[in-house]
């Protein structure tokens, strides 16, 4: 993994995200020496002009893939199955090129070479995703690892280890026991206790070791054989780093506060204040605007269903516990709670009106928030702002719950993009994992991913109730 503005982010990904790049830039020039067939006369000399609309068309397909979810591989790809995802992403990019043409004519580099640069950037991209599909299945890709433990947690990281089986990158040598913990391991998969762990790592060449003991207590660590497998260049990570860096998750079970106290991350900062506060009043005017159309038939929609108010306000708890209201298109009926206390929203939940079944699948019920966000009250990208009633409970029920509070809440997040919604306290532990991941890691770039996830999850109807 590599560690970008504190995010993990695969290699794998990386490697793929800048292949493409090349192959997207590429290929203008590609089409337009093509274009011009009598020599590379048209290529050199349209060398400076078309720096800007190659770079427009490599932004677009980029942020068409990623809006698509293409650079999300959690499963393996041939290539019917690479050509059949990559044809929606460059259809939704064309669209968006002909939009920035229309309002950018400069860049237009005309109709027959936007079409060659399609078919060679296509053709490269699924080339070179086959090619690092095919090189996983030799195992050019994976890392050797021990788990030391055989407990649960133990069993919850080595299924994590294996849940990315687009690569398979990593090959779980076994688990290590450890003294006063009970096995949940099947015994085939068991590492003899009566080799050192640096005996271990040296027969078996893994390159880490993953500590996931439950409970450290008791002396039961072999803290001294760790060091000398780090001093011989193994690498070993404890389990609450190997979730945060693996499934973008903190998690509460296993968590030492410790941890938290000691870690990196919580940056706090004025530059991160005034980076966040900017991208917050830029994305929101901009959906905004963009958005009025919608708006503004939805608003129609809900008021001819039932004649009922359009917005809906509730009161939700902000950064550092502050109430404040919440602004949305009303989705459910007048009397969706006339029992007199709050409920969580259900699946197909009957209270839902036909609009706003609608709205709530497309995400356009959120999109009044935006007016909370310009007031401050909320941030675009952050965690789910929650009802009070909740809040008491969850707080209660949930160790390090409150945390999600240092922070603005937002219209989007991690748990929002990474999990359905959220209808028990056993989603709220969940959801709550991947708040406390924002919390720790936000960042500018971050912000950015969270968007594109948000647009894939509008896209294609992800999560909504």
């Amino acid at each position: 993994m590599l560690r970008i503005s504190n995010h993990h982010v695969s290699k794998i990904i990386s490697v793929l995200f800048l292949l493409e790049v090349l192959i997207l830039l590429v290929s203008v020039y590609l089409g337009i020496a093509i274009r011009f067939r009598d020599g590379m006369i048209g290529l050199s000399l349209s060398f400076d002009r078309i720096i800007l609309p190659a770079s427009a068309f490599a932004v677009t397909m980029l942020f068409s893939m990623s809006a698509l979810g293409m650079y999300q591989l959690k499963y393996r790809e041939g290539f019917r199955n690479t050509l059949l995802r990559l044809m929606p992403a460059f259809a939704l990019g064309f669209g968006i090129l002909t939009l920035v043409f229309y309002l950018l004519p400069d860049l237009y580099f005309g109709r027959g070479i936007l079409g060659l640069v399609i078919i060679i950037s296509a053709t490269g991209i699924l080339l070179a995703r086959v090619l690092i599909y095919k090189s996983s299945e030799f195992g050019l890709l994976e890392s050797r690892i021990i788990f030391l433990g055989s407990g649960a947690l133990a069993r919850e990281c080595g299924e994590l280890a294996m849940h990315n089986i687009a690569y398979h990158k990593y090959n779980i040598v076994g688990y290590v026991p450890v003294a006063k913990e009970e096995t949940c391991i099947a015994p085939a998969n068991l590492l003899p206790n009566d080799e050192s762990l640096t005996a271990l790592t040296a027969k078996h060449n893994v390159s880490e070791i993953i500590v996931s003991v439950q409970n450290r207590r008791g002396g039961n660590l072999p803290i001294k054989e760790l060091l000398d497998c780090k001093l011989y260049g193994v690498k070993v990570t404890d389990a609450a780093t190997f979730f945060e860096r693996e499934a973008c998750q903190i998690r509460v079970d296993s968590l030492q506060p410790s941890w938290l106290v000691f870690g990196t991350g919580f940056d706090q900062s004025f530059l991160r204040a005034f980076c966040k506060r900017s991208f917050d009043l830029v994305v929101s005017l901009v959906i905004f605007t963009v958005s009025i159309p919608a708006m503004l038939i939805t608003a129609l929609c809900i008021y001819l269903e039932d004649r009922g108010p359009i917005l809906y306000k509730q009161e939700r708890v902000g950064k550092d516990g502050q109430p404040y209201m919440v602004l949305k298109f009303r989705s459910m009926r007048n009397d969706a709670e006339k029992a007199g206390k709050p409920q969580w929203a259900k699946s197909n939940d009957p209270r839902t009106t036909r609009i706003g079944a609608i709205i709530r699948k497309l995400r356009i019920d959120e999109l009044p928030q935006i007016l909370n966000v310009l007031k401050g009250e909320m941030s675009f990208v952050g965690p789910r702002p929650e009802r009070p009633f909740f809040v008491q409970q969850l707080n209660e029920q949930i160790p390090f719950y409150n945390v999600r509070h240092s922070i603005k809440p937002g219209i989007t997040g991690m748990a929002q993009v990474r999990y359905p919604y959220g209808a028990s306290v056993e989603d709220a532990v969940q959801k709550l994992q991947y708040d406390l991941y924002y919390v720790k890691n936000n960042s500018l770039f971050l912000d950015i991913l969270i968007l594109i996830d948000t647009l894939q999850v509008v896209l294609l109807g992800k999560g909504a109730r």
